[in-house]
């Protein structure tokens, strides 16, 4: 994807960097196994002359861009390190100096990712801009411990939603999902865990299966199953907490199911 830039920007650059753009390539680095970020990703990588990256972000993708100005703009112990705006005045910055800048994300940048605000800024203000999408995290670490988002005989669709809206309240979807048959595979909704089982114990889903998976396809990967009535005190047994993912529904049945089956396999191959 590339936008059109407005080549009488304000904010042009110095007529010594007139023959060389600047441009901002936003990249989805994939759920955390570094494996699992895509070959165009690493391509766009290895150009790279500036790397902003978050804190999701697999260090070792880094090793990508050998020649390029490192740059952690995440968040460690619930700190930020730079606010979203000054993110946004680094990468135009970087860029209006002539240089390839690379938004190194967690998951896809479009899912949660604040990836069209960035790229929007940046080409309000000349740059060229591009996208490498990435493979979402709210797909993938549920399919990486055997949970389907979708199964015939089980569900028919699926939610995607935010925990914690921009305000730091709950999401008000987060209510009329529970009202439905779909999954409901919820980011950033561990501060939350309380008040989003309350609105699905109240719409009469207290037996209902959910998962939460911390750290999902890294070697940190943990995983509590319960259901709606339950999950709660597991996450506080197993002590889950951010980052994480929750799916609720009756997919979350399909991993034991498939767990059962490989168990039995196993018992039958050690008999003979």
């Amino acid at each position: 994807m590339r936008y059109a830039i407005n080549n009488s920007s304000k904010n042009t650059p110095p007529l010594g960097n007139l023959e060389r753009k600047g441009r901002l390539t936003v990249i989805g680095s994939g759920p955390g196994d570094k494996e699992l970020i895509t070959l165009k990703g690493i391509k766009a990588l290895k150009t790279a002359e500036v790397v902003l990256y978050d804190a999701l972000v697999n260090k070792e993708l880094l090793e990508f861009a050998p020649n390029a100005e490192l740059i952690f703009v995440g968040k460690k112990k619930g700190c930020y390190s730079f606010q979203q705006e000054q993110i946004n005045e680094l990468i135009v910055e970087r860029g209006q100096l002539g240089k390839h800048v690379v938004r190194l994300k967690g998951g896809d940048p479009y899912v949660f990712g604040r990836g069209a605000e960035e790229m929007e800024f940046a080409a309000e203000r000349g740059l060229r801009v591009d996208f490498v999408p990435g493979i979402s995290s709210s797909l993938s670490v549920p399919g990486s411990q055997h949970i389907p988002v979708t199964k015939r005989g089980s569900s028919e669709s699926f939610w995607v939603i935010t925990g914690t809206t921009k305000e730091h309240k709950l999401s008000n979807d987060i209510a009329l999902a529970a009202q439905s048959s779909a999954t409901v595979v919820i980011l950033m909704g561990m501060s939350k865990l309380p008040e989003i089982m309350e609105l699905f114990k109240v719409a009469g889903k207290a037996e209902t299966p959910v998962a939460i998976i911390q750290d999902g396809t890294t070697k940190r990967e943990k995983i509590g199953i319960g259901t709606v009535a339950s999950i709660e005190s597991k996450a506080r047994e197993q002590q889950l907490s951010n980052p994480a993912i929750i799916i609720i529904g009756e997919v979350v049945r399909h991993r034991e199911q498939l767990m059962a089956l490989a168990k039995k396999q196993e018992l039958e191959t050690n008999l003979k």
